[in-house]
């Protein structure tokens, strides 16, 4: 004879309280067994993101020095000297008629006192890095605004403006090829919809 004691602890009885703790049980080990596999996944990241600090550090050229920061200075005020020369050129216009070197003007301006602003605080910089291969994309980043101040007064704005945001895009971003095109068109039409067709600002264009 089977007493009621027997058959509440029984693992075979249906609703009994053993298969019922079994199934608690079995939940409970599976919460524990899911969160002590996290917290070994966020301690690799972890470490991964220290190792990746410390191969940088390891391969950051070392600091310019007070005479590469005066270098560095010059060059851009003398960027914005000669934009400024260029803007004054198209005619720099008013703040109720601005004309076709009005925003070359402001772009020039804000260069050279970029450059001021550098050549006052050369001596106390210590966070800027020594020239080195990787300083030729800056310096092919200058070249190519040089040559779109060149060019915006002889064949327009749209050409120019086009091959400025693909070298960016694609050369100096590292970006994709359709990425590139598809976004240097989409600046240029954008840029031509509201100052040109919508404002009727003076900006030589082609069409």
């Amino acid at each position: 004879m089977t007493s009621a004691h027997d058959g509440a602890n029984s693992p075979e009885g249906p609703g009994g309280s053993t298969a019922a703790g079994a199934s608690r049980q079995g939940d409970d080990d599976v919460t524990r067994s899911t969160t002590a596999v996290e917290p070994p996944s966020s301690l690799h990241d972890l470490e991964e993101a220290v190792h990746q600090l410390e191969h940088d550090a390891e391969h950051r050229p070392p600091p310019a020095g007070r005479t590469t920061n005066l270098v560095v200075a010059t060059l851009v005020t003398a960027l914005g000297a000669a934009a400024l020369v260029g803007s004054l050129s198209l005619g720099a216009g008013s703040a109720r008629t601005p004309g076709s070197g009005t925003w070359p003007l402001v772009l020039s301006l804000l260069l050279i006192g970029l450059g001021v602003g550098l050549a006052v605080t050369a001596r106390s910089t210590t966070d800027a890095e020594r020239f080195s291969r990787s300083s030729l994309l800056v310096l092919v980043g200058l070249a190519t605004m040089v040559g779109f101040v060149a060019l915006i007064g002889t064949i327009g704005f749209e050409i120019p403006a086009a091959l400025l945001a693909f070298v960016w895009l694609r050369f100096l971003g590292g970006e994709g090829w359709r990425l590139s095109v598809l976004i240097s068109l989409g600046l240029v039409a954008a840029f031509y919809l509201i100052f040109v067709a919508a404002l009727s600002v003076p900006i030589p264009h082609l069409f």
